[in-house]
């Protein structure tokens, strides 16, 4: 039987894409003959640098995530009006997607974690895998209760109706919601990419200069324009390092800058880079705790605006990564030294969980779609 993947994304960051396309690319590694449809509102280059096999890629609107002001910032409401807006429709969204999977041949759909693609799956009588590690409810959940009374909630029972729809789901790490499955719920390692190249060579391709600690800048394919970085090229005990598809006009002599798709060219990915780093500094998501977990980067960490998530992943991520946080003014004003003397005196934590979740997903994935996953004995 011909196995016809359709993978519904989050377009929310870079994290939902990042920790999907490894599962993706474990299912091509073990069953290359897979058709892959992926559907999603996320960027269609960081598919084409990452994803080590072939997929149809479709640009699609799935769910409306939260609405961003920049990496640092979000507006409530502007992200529950949208959310409102989306879901009014979400009966006929679902009746077009059940139609596009029959038509289609999907013999299994999975979704990090767009509700529409269970209400679609459960239409077209197909199997659907929920993979993520919080729900969509759980955090406008949040916003609605900060709302004058009488807001209405009819949203997020949309959801919750959506996500009892699945099949099996596949909760990762450092989660929050989920009340809304009936399905049987697996908890599995930490999905995350894993360097492949030895730090020295990804140095020396990046042309980042040897001698003294890396600090790489990542920030989710968010820019912070208010970032002193005259304040961080005074940093000479580091080596400050930036990245991206397009060169900020403002970088100054003393930081490095590094083209991400002349990196993906010569084969190495943002992963390679992490690795290479000895400090990574961003807000806390859960593809870059991952990321540094898997490839032993400490972490100096900022808030990140009003989002559920953020106070799960901050409880957890000590126990298994040397992290430190920074407010934002600090962070703003370049003053790091002191929080990156700190961070890196850390020993490492006694903890490493495991970090293989992407071949667990895609062996359960694979399993389902072919038959071979029983819902009775959850096997």
């Amino acid at each position: 039987m011909s196995l016809c993947l359709v993978f519904y994304i989050s377009g929310h960051g870079f994290g939902h894409a990042a920790r999907s396309i490894e599962v993706i690319n474990a299912i091509l590694a073990s069953n290359p003959a897979t058709k892959i449809v992926v559907r999603t509102s996320a960027a269609r280059w960081l598919f084409d640098l990452t994803v080590r096999g072939s997929v149809q890629f479709h640009e699609y609107e799935c769910d409306t995530g939260v609405y961003q002001l920049d990496s640092l910032h979000l507006d409530e409401q502007k992200t529950l009006d949208r959310a409102r807006r989306f879901y009014r429709t979400f009966d006929a969204r679902a009746d077009a997607e059940a139609g596009f999977l029959q038509r289609a041949g999907a013999t299994v759909v999975a979704a990090d974690m767009p509700p529409l693609a269970f209400a679609a799956a459960a239409r077209a009588d197909v199997p659907s895998v929920a993979l993520g590690n919080f729900t969509w409810d759980w955090i406008y959940q949040d916003y609605v209760e900060r709302e004058p009374a009488g807001a209405s909630r009819e949203f997020l029972r949309t959801i919750g109706a959506a996500y009892g729809k699945a099949t099996l789901v596949l909760r990762l790490p450092m989660w929050g919601g989920f009340d809304a499955f009936s399905a049987p719920i697996v908890d599995i390692p930490f999905v995350a990419r894993h360097a492949r190249h030895d730090p020295a060579e990804t140095r020396r391709v990046a042309g980042i200069p040897d001698g003294r600690p890396l600090v790489f800048i990542s920030f989710g394919g968010h820019d912070i324009k208010a970032l002193d970085l005259a304040a961080l090229a005074r940093l000479d005990r580091y080596t400050i390092v930036m990245t991206g598809p397009t060169r900020r006009a403002d970088v100054p002599e003393g930081l490095v800058w590094v083209d991400e798709v002349h990196l993906h060219q010569q084969g190495f990915r943002y992963e390679d880079l992490v690795r290479a780093c000895d400090v990574v500094v961003t807000k806390p998501g859960y593809g870059i705790i991952a990321e540094c977990l898997a490839n032993t980067t400490a972490m100096l960490y900022t808030s990140r605006g009003r989002f559920r998530e953020y106070p799960v992943l901050i409880k957890a991520m000590p126990k298994f990564l040397r992290c430190r946080f920074i407010g934002q003014l600090a962070l703003q004003r370049g003053e790091w030294e002191e929080a990156l003397e700190t961070l890196l005196a850390q020993p490492a934590p006694a903890q490493r969980p495991p970090t293989n979740g992407a071949e667990v997903a895609a062996a359960r994935i694979v399993a389902l779609s072919s038959g071979q996953w029983s819902v009775a004995s959850g096997q």
